[in-house]
């Protein structure tokens, strides 16, 4: 293997079988490669879920070693106007294909980046090169596809990558590498993934570049987090009326360790359902996270506004 390659495409699945936590999707598009009937596709889904992987994985079993020659992959968020859509994906799309297969694929990555005027330009060309491509798109937000190109697509809807899923792959990537790491490390990288098997992969390929015996304490500091214990517990005081402990807890994060005031929030955010608190006060302090955090992104200070929402921890018993 190149040393030097992001383990997310050394270890980018091959086969259908590879492709984890998207049973529901791989069995009906496997059914489409082995008839060869494919129609136009769109992949909907949050990040680092399987979408451009799946589009690859497509191609590969299609065309097997021509598949460079008949797929072309373009990022719509890098080339997004309508003149793309008039010169270079036309001019791929109206030569045919090289092989036993009849059409080629032409796949957009981020397809929800695209100009209305592109997006427009798109569905004409759809129509007019059905013989000779295909067109497979990807997005975090089909919202945003209009919806004359959604009616043209089969639309798959990807979900979030499960714990479980992310540990065992990780733990697999980590032996294949003659890593070892714990089981609270993988869970740590589980939990701060989020459902993204890319960023999983990424933050167990940063932690191995210090050390090959990774523990839970490597992993939130490599991915610059805050352990959700950590955060449990400054709430907790705030709650409890001891406003200067959660302080000093919160100055931690945010000073000594450089952790963004927005992380800290969305890490608040999760655990507070964990916090044995009557539900109508939950619901309050959920909806102050969610000002405070508009706060911060509109340019507020991290200290003065997370000191702020503490402080409406303390103040939540006399609402």
């Amino acid at each position: 293997m190149n040393e030097f390659m992001l383990w997310t495409e050394r270890y980018r699945p091959e086969e259908f079988g590879d492709v984890v936590g998207q049973d529901h999707i791989v069995e009906r598009i496997e059914a489409f490669v082995k008839s060869k009937q494919i129609p136009h596709l769109m992949f909907a889904g949050p990040a680092g879920c399987g979408k451009s992987t799946t589009a690859l994985i497509i191609a590969r079993q299609l065309y097997g070693k021509n598949w460079k020659s008949n797929f072309m992959e373009m990022n719509a968020s890098d080339e997004r106007g309508i003149s793309i859509v008039r010169s270079k994906i036309k001019d791929f799309a109206r030569i045919k294909s090289i092989g036993k297969v009849p059409f080629k694929v032409i796949f957009l990555d981020e397809a929800d980046a695209l100009t209305p005027e592109a997006q427009n330009a798109l569905r004409r060309t759809m129509e007019n090169y059905s013989n000779t491509c295909r067109f497979f798109m990807s997005c975090n937000f089909s919202s945003k596809i209009i919806e004359p190109i959604q009616s043209r697509c089969a639309v798959f809807r990807f979900r979030g990558i499960p714990k479980d899923a992310i540990k065992d792959r990780i733990g697999k990537i980590a032996t294949a590498e003659k890593i070892i790491i714990s089981s609270r490390a993988l869970g740590a990288i589980a939990e701060l993934s989020s459902g993204d098997i890319r960023k999983g992969i990424n933050i167990l390929q940063a932690a191995s570049s210090s050390t090959n015996d990774i523990h839970e304490k490597d992993i939130y500091e490599i991915a610059a987090s805050a352990k959700p214990s950590e955060v449990t517990k400054m709430m907790a005081l705030a709650l409890d009326g001891k406003f200067m402990d959660a302080r000093v807890i919160l100055q931690e994060l945010l000073i000594n360790r450089g952790i963004s005031g927005e992380d800290i929030i969305k890490l608040m955010s999760r655990q507070i359902h964990d916090i044995e608190i009557p539900e109508k006060f939950k619901v309050f302090l959920i909806e102050k996270m969610g000002d405070f955090e508009f706060r911060i992104d509109q340019g507020g200070d991290n200290q003065v506004q997370l000191e702020a929402l503490l402080a409406q921890f303390m103040l939540y018993k006399t609402q």
